[in-house]
């Protein structure tokens, strides 16, 4: 089916005129500058913060393009990836009309903007091993659904999908098809992001809040064609990143192949708990996972949770998501931390004989 970006927007939207800001005006970074009502005299934490950001992050882009395999053209950057799970909404989905389709378990995210919105959902669940049904999500769509969020890796379950399924849903549907790849670094599967220029309905979302460890800044990624970008870019807020955080994203970049390093520390800490999760009885199953968390099915989830609070241990309840029933998520912490839920989960098997 044909993709047709024009036909896919809400009408209004090509009629935009976006708001320009002083830095749209003039990009340089030398000159006298008095276009923007900023203060001249500095910021009183000492440091210079008083001047506003490069509101579209051209220096993050031009690092950013050979390491994802893009085209700067073809990034957009947002405070996290809800930013852009929001603008796409209100970029192709008219409220009280248009649908999305979602395919749960997956991340809550999608659901909340949708509900903000205004947004119709559609819901296909996955099979009972997390999986895609492409022929069941071609069904679900009607002449207004217009986006489809597929999570791969998958959140809450920690699997990838089939990608034979994900080109299916992409080539067989008109709409927008969304992979979210929050956590692509932990898999060994290549990113979508490479077949943009096969696949102009594709909208590819990454973040640095994972492997990065930048989730205390907030950026998240999309990569998709030049004609999407530019209408993420159309609508959203002037100044949507700040200007620390455009430093920290680029002195981040610059140890981008230090990574792979940080990625290695997950893995051995996911072999830990695959080691040892197995010796208590009440844990069921460890799913498969490509992400920095594990699924874990157990006896009395529930109960497990509210002990390990106690224990000021902090783990994710997901059993009342659904085909997650009875699981807890585990974030993969540090050495020390995942001893700790070991331990703790030891005391409460002994108290249970």
């Amino acid at each position: 089916m044909a993709f047709e970006l024009e036909k896919l927007l809400r009408p209004h939207i090509l009629s935009i005129k976006p708001y320009s800001s002083a830095r749209d005006e003039y990009s340089g970074k030398i000159g006298v500058f008095l276009d923007a009502n900023e203060n001249p005299y500095g910021s009183l934490t000492g440091e210079a913060f008083n001047r506003y950001p490069d509101p579209y992050q051209a220096d993050i882009k031009e690092k950013l393009a050979p390491i994802k395999g893009v085209k700067p053209e073809q990034i957009f950057l947002g405070n996290g990836s809800d930013e852009a799970i929001d603008l796409l909404m209100r970029a192709f989905c008219i409220p009280g009309k248009d649908n999305i389709v979602l395919l749960p378990p997956t991340y809550g995210m999608y659901e909340v903007s949708a509900a903000i919105n205004d947004i119709a959902i559609k819901k296909v669940p996955l099979t009972p091993d997390f999986q895609l049904q492409p022929d069941s999500i071609i069904e679900a769509v009607d002449e207004n659904s217009k986006i489809i969020f597929i999570c791969s890796p998958n959140n809450p379950s920690g699997n990838k999908m089939d990608r034979n399924a994900i080109r299916k849903i992409i080539e067989q549907f008109s709409g927008l098809v969304v992979v979210d790849e929050a956590y692509i670094e932990f898999s060994d599967e290549p990113s979508f992001a490479v077949e943009l220029d096969t696949f102009p309905n594709l909208l590819v979302m990454q973040t640095f809040s994972k492997a990065w460890g930048l989730a205390n800044l907030r950026i998240g990624m999309a990569f998709a064609s030049q004609e999407i970008i530019r209408i993420l870019n159309l609508i959203k807020p002037p100044y949507n990143i700040s200007g620390l955080t455009q430093q920290k994203v680029l002195e981040s970049l610059e140890k981008a192949s230090e990574i792979k390093d940080l990625v290695h520390k997950v893995f051995e800490e996911r072999m830990y708990f695959e080691n040892e999760l197995p010796q208590f009885d009440f844990v069921r199953k460890i799913f498969p996972t490509h992400a920095n968390f594990l699924l874990v099915r157990m006896d009395n989830a529930r109960q497990i949770y509210e002990y390990l609070i106690s224990q000021m241990i902090i783990l994710r309840d997901r059993s009342k998501v659904q085909l997650c029933e009875d699981c807890l998520r585990i974030s993969l912490g540090t050495r020390e931390e995942n001893t700790s839920l070991i331990q703790a989960l030891k005391t409460y098997h002994s108290n249970l004989n």
